[in-house]
């Protein structure tokens, strides 16, 4: 039976021949010639009855791919295009060096590097991870001393860089702080480790941060951004890449509401603050002042402290993501004076109750509650300065007028009710 064709990878290349092909089918044992086209390839190897590689002749156009054994030759319709596309230009490797164990990362930048068919570290095949038309990205193989890069594709193989295998001790880290940081990066990562002179690259997952200061022991990295997860932190030297360390980014916090909205000039109410990503609060602030008594109730609830202050603020949560900022909902909080009463219009009025008592002072905007005696009355506040209210029912004498707000209780007035 004559041979049979069923594909050929790649299945295009330059016109002036010389790309590296495999023909896969059957019958291939016994082959005595492969055909491109009229033109016959050269370096044939049968590899197996069912695989042959060669490398194809000058031509142009798209040719038919065939085998001849000694009982034919194939008829499949498989072909092969000769391509006029640019080959590969290699510019730089990063790193330029590494273990001679191999394992480590490469990132091959150039041009027209799509559809790499190879990457050779001189001899050594690497493991192809991505493939872009400008970058290449690739697991070196072993090797010992400089050897040469080459990558390529089906327009042919690019010029050579060199990369150098090396004896350096491969990096090691131990640990980082802080092991959590923004969504926004730029915040400052120290990472303690062994063999980590002339680090290269430092990645956070598949970001670079910024190498701020180098040592054997240590590094310091501004952090690049990412988005909310954990990633891996590897260092690259000479000697290869690290093991890697597990770094948090935090999304920012935000708040939301807070209950009660007012408090005392004094400060230290309790005032609930609630929002998102308030899991890992470190610090509460009324706008420059920090608050006290942090108790995380959930990711979107705090208590805390509130600090002395004046007017009204925001109250923002920093924690490793950031600070909150004031975009959304109402974080703000007004500092009140304590409410004052100076006198009462009548100050006398009937047991039944039932009068309009008016009450003059200041800081009374936010009166909660009036009271003659203790027993609660109607009223409104009318002004900072003013409130009227209704006398409740009470027995002849005298009794105290306490007006509340938020801040606190007001002095007290005397408030006479008449004899029946």
């Amino acid at each position: 039976m004559a041979p049979v064709v069923t594909s050929v990878s790649p299945a295009q290349g330059p016109p002036a021949g010389g790309t590296s092909v495999t023909l896969t089918g059957s019958g291939f044992t016994g082959a005595t010639a492969v055909r491109f086209g009229p033109s016959l390839a050269t370096d044939v190897v049968v590899v197996s009855n069912t695989q042959i590689t060669a490398r194809t002749p000058p031509g142009s156009g798209t040719v038919k791919v065939t085998v001849t054994g000694p009982s034919g030759t194939s008829t499949q319709n498989v072909f092969f295009t000769y391509t006029t596309v640019a080959a590969p230009v290699l510019t730089a490797l990063s790193p330029a060096s590494g273990p001679t164990t191999g394992g480590n990362t490469v990132t091959i930048t150039g041009t027209n590097l799509t559809a790499a068919t190879q990457v050779l570290f001189g001899p050594n095949p690497a493991t192809i991870l991505t493939n872009t038309p400008t970058q290449i990205t690739v697991t070196a193989p072993t090797g010992t001393g400089t050897t040469n890069v080459t990558v390529t594709t089906p327009a042919g193989t690019s010029n050579p860089l060199p990369y150098t295998y090396t004896t350096t001790p491969t990096p090691t880290i131990t640990n980082l702080n802080p092991t959590s940081g923004p969504t926004t990066g730029g915040n400052t990562v120290t990472i303690t480790g062994t063999n980590l002179t002339a680090a290269t690259s430092v990645k956070f997952g598949i970001n670079s941060a910024t190498i701020l200061t180098n040592s054997a022991t240590q590094i310091t990295v501004s952090a690049p951004a990412g988005p909310p997860s954990s990633v891996s932190v590897t260092v690259t030297t000479a000697g290869g890449t690290s093991n890697p360390l597990p770094y948090f980014y935090i999304a920012a916090p935000t708040v939301s509401d807070l209950s009660p909205h007012f408090g005392p000039a004094t400060g230290s109410n309790t005032v609930t603050v609630f929002g998102s990503n308030l899991s890992l609060t470190t610090a509460v602030h009324f706008g420059g002042n920090p608050a006290t008594a942090i108790t995380v109730v959930s990711d979107s609830q705090l208590t805390v402290t509130a600090p002395a202050g004046s007017g009204t603020v925001a109250v923002t949560v920093t924690t490793p993501g950031g600070t909150s900022t004031p975009g959304t909902g109402n974080p703000y909080y007004t500092y009140l004076g304590a409410p004052v009463l100076t006198s009462l219009n009548p100050s006398h009025g009937a047991s039944v109750g039932g009068d309009a008592i008016v009450l003059t002072g200041a800081n009374l905007t936010y009166t909660d509650a009036v009271t003659f005696g203790g027993a609660p009355a109607s009223f409104s506040a009318i002004s900072d300065t003013q409130i009227v209210a209704t006398s409740p029912a009470g027995a002849p004498g005298t009794v105290n007028v306490v007006a509340h707000t938020p801040a606190g209780n007001s002095n007290a007035l005397p408030y006479v009710y008449d004899p029946a």
